[in-house]
């Protein structure tokens, strides 16, 4: 009987952290985070350094960021922090809003992706290969990804569905069965391992062209100065803000790949609590690195920021 209490006691607890955070935390992170983002597309779309192709990708990244966390980090907050969830009682409004929040999810990590194959290819001592990166090509590489993952995902705003779960708790989401399915190994094979290891890989190969570039004879070096110090500077910000991506979704793709590999197994009232406090807390902690780009590029690139110096002066 004091084992059931026990168990009782830790899942009120696990769900007043839960509010809590939400209640708290996810407020102060909507806020520091649009500040972020703001900021970002100011500095970026200064004529400076919008002819950089790099920064049509970074407006891109942090356009996404935007809307995300008003389509996805608002909803959540609301109905983990405040026990509001307008997509648990409105189907259309259920459909638009899971599309949105896993459309702008995937775009924004995307672009990071993008952006990591630009660096790849600027930062190359082969001319040929440095010619490649050019605003044309990322106008085309920007509205190709948005177009073939607006398709991709077009089934939710007719697939998604209202299931009650307990008596008093309706949740939008897929609906059980092959959707639902293919959905989970999508989130682990795309989001989970695919994304990562493409920002990893092209981050590398960027990072091992700068190296090359050190080592060349300084004549070649002189030829390549004029741009590669603001190159520089944008590979700066996109190792900075990989690195962020990877740390802060780790623990959420963890989860989901052990979700995915227990899901046939038989669990406790209380297990499947705690699962659900790591997820959700999981699912905060992987927002924070879309909120923080601004503040670690004034940390890490000069560029960046004596250009906020000069907005904060109105220069």
């Amino acid at each position: 009987m004091s084992s059931q209490s026990s168990s009782t006691n830790y899942i009120l607890l696990l769900k007043s952290i839960t509010k809590y955070l939400y209640q708290i935390g996810a407020p102060i992170l909507i806020c520091i985070g649009s500040i972020s983002c703001i900021l970002s597309l100011i500095v970026f779309t200064k004529k400076s350094l919008q002819k950089n192709p790099c920064s049509l990708y970074f407006i891109s990244y942090n356009i996404a960021n935007l809307i995300l966390m008003y389509s996805s980090i608002l909803t959540v907050t609301l109905s983990a922090g405040y026990g509001i969830s307008p997509s648990a009682y409105n189907l259309a409004f259920c459909r638009y809003n899971l599309y949105m929040a896993i459309l702008i999810d995937i775009l924004s990590s995307s672009y990071l992706v993008l952006a990591s194959i630009d660096r790849m290819l600027v930062t190359s001592v082969n001319v040929k290969t440095r010619q490649r990166s050019t605003r044309r090509f990322a106008y085309f590489s920007i509205i190709s990804i948005t177009i073939f993952w607006i398709l991709f995902h077009s089934h939710i705003l007719s697939s998604a569905v209202i299931t009650q779960v307990t008596p008093n708790n309706f949740v939008c989401n897929l609906p059980p069965g092959t959707d639902l399915i293919l959905h989970s190994y999508y989130s682990l094979i795309v989001k989970a391992l695919l994304i990562p290891l493409l920002m990893i890989i092209f981050g590398l190969l960027a990072l091992r062209n700068i190296r090359r570039i050190r080592s060349i004879r300084r004549t070649t070096k002189k030829q390549l100065q004029s741009g590669y110090s603001k190159d520089r500077q944008f590979c700066l910000i996109l190792f900075i803000d990989i690195a962020a991506y990877v740390i802060f979704s780790s623990m959420l793709s963890a989860i989901n790949m052990y979700q995915q590999i227990t899901q046939y197994y038989i669990k406790s009232s209380f297990q499947t609590q705690f699962e659900l406090f790591l997820k959700t807390t999981a699912v905060f902690i992987n927002y924070i690195s879309i909120c923080i780009g601004c503040y670690t590029n004034i940390i890490i690139s000069k560029t960046f920021r004596k250009n906020i110096k000069d907005i904060i002066l109105c220069k």
